[in-house]
Order: structure tokens, then C-alpha cells, then sequence
């Protein structure tokens, strides 16, 4: 099973939205390994932002990364990072497909509800950062029978 990170940001989790994100990834048959509800610290944000450094929204998105809390989550599933950056939607809310999460609750690319790994070298990072390995929880669904092959 492949694991990727998802954050709620500042704005899905002032807006009420965490709920609907984790309906959206239980619906889609994708299994919850871990969750925080958590402050980011500056110095978390810029590890975790490491790679803006030095660009014109580092300063911005480091001040919304730490605005408020944020769902730290991972997720599991037959590929989990695909699957989870398809149910979010393109970066750019405007250009997220239909039906997607920043289609349905987004209009800009910096208040866009959530962040995901994007890569398996990305997530295990990312994964990293966000949790020990302690914190996360190994276990199978009953009805996964019915939703993997």
C-alpha cells in the first residue's frame, strides 16, 4: 500500500472543512493511517516549504502555513497519491476539474484547502516531517475486500 500526506490548511480547517476532506478520501475507498490537529511551528513550515525558498510567496505562504491549525494527515491506499490528488484537483482551484475538493470549495491557489505529496519520494519526506513512525497505524478495513483487487 502506498502512503501520502495530506494537509488541511488553515482555510479548510477555518471553514469548517476537515469533515468533508475525510469523507471525500473514506468514499473513495482510501484508508486513514494517521491524524493531528496541530499548530505549525515556523520552523515545520520551513521545512516543509524548504524547496520556495527564496521565491516571491515563500514569506506569505510561510505566514499562512501558521495562521492557524492545520489536519495533518496520511493515507493509505493501491495508489494513494494519485488517487488523492485527483480527488483534490489541480493547485489552481479555477482550473480544478468538477467534483474535486478545490473545485467545489476553492477560488484561488493560495486559500486552496489542501496540500498532498505529489510524488512517493515527496510523501515519504513529507510523512517524515509530519509524524513518527510511531504515530502511524497499521490496520486493514473489513471492507477493503471489496474496494481493492
Amino acid at each position: 500500500m502506498q502512503k501520502t500526506l495530506v494537509l488541511v490548511k488553515p482555510d479548510g480547517v477555518q471553514r469548517g472543512l476537515i469533515g468533508t476532506v475525510i469523507s471525500r478520501f473514506e468514499n473513495r475507498g482510501l484508508r486513514l493511517a494517521a491524524a493531528k490537529f496541530m499548530w505549525v511551528s515556523p520552523e515545520l513550515a520551513a521545512n516543509h516549504y524548504a524547496v520556495h525558498q527564496g521565491k516571491s510567496f515563500y514569506d506569505a505562504l510561510i505566514k499562512f502555513i501558521t495562521s492557524a491549525p492545520v489536519m495533518a494527515m496520511v493515507w493509505t491506499g493501491p495508489d494513494a497519491i494519485t488517487a488523492v490528488r485527483q480527488t483534490i484537483g489541480k493547485t489552481k482551484a479555477t482550473e480544478a476539474d468538477p467534483g474535486t475538493i478545490r473545485h467545489d470549495y476553492a477560488l484561488t491557489t493560495r486559500y486552496n484547502i489542501c496540500h498532498a505529496s505529489d510524488s512517493p519520494e515527496n510523501a515519504e519526506a513529507e510523512i517524515a516531517l509530519w509524524f513518527k513512525p510511531e504515530e502511524l497505524v497499521e490496520w486493514k478495513r473489513a471492507s477493503e475486500d471489496w474496494i481493492y483487487e
